[in-house]
């Protein structure tokens, strides 16, 4: 029960979390971009991209915390497993166009393991 519980905790954080950085990117998103961790960010009419990255992480927010509203920890436990993927992805699109190494490492690295873990504890617990 305990795995349960801390892993549905950072579920709920997580989900929050990206929901809030989600809408940044829709409210802010030259500001938001610049603290992703890549060198350059697309201006004028790219700029519609970060809109893009906005509601993908709203989304990913509300694939969450659906079925954690619903008490499905161990659907939730398989879909966070899944979900670490973006945050990983994100991490090596940032190394890998010689963007910020910290930000590569700590914040998205740091996001898929955090990810997995819930995911993991949720799966154990359920």
């Amino acid at each position: 029960m305990f795995a349960t519980y801390i892993g549905a905790t950072l579920a709920g954080l997580t989900g929050a979390g990206i929901i809030y950085v989600g809408a940044r990117y829709l409210l802010a998103p030259q500001a938001s971009a610049a603290t992703f961790g890549l060198p350059d960010w697309p201006h004028g009419d790219a700029g519609a991209w970060l809109s893009l990255k906005g509601i993908r992480d709203i989304v990913s927010g509300l694939v969450i915390l659906i079925p954690l509203a619903l008490g499905q920890f161990h659907l939730l436990g398989w879909l966070l497993l899944a979900a670490s993927i973006t945050p990983l992805g994100d991490a090596l699109v940032v190394i890998r166009n010689k963007g910020s190494k910290i930000l590569g490492y700590a914040m998205h690295g740091g996001t898929a393991v955090a990810v997995a873990i819930a995911g993991l504890l949720l799966l154990l617990g359920s």
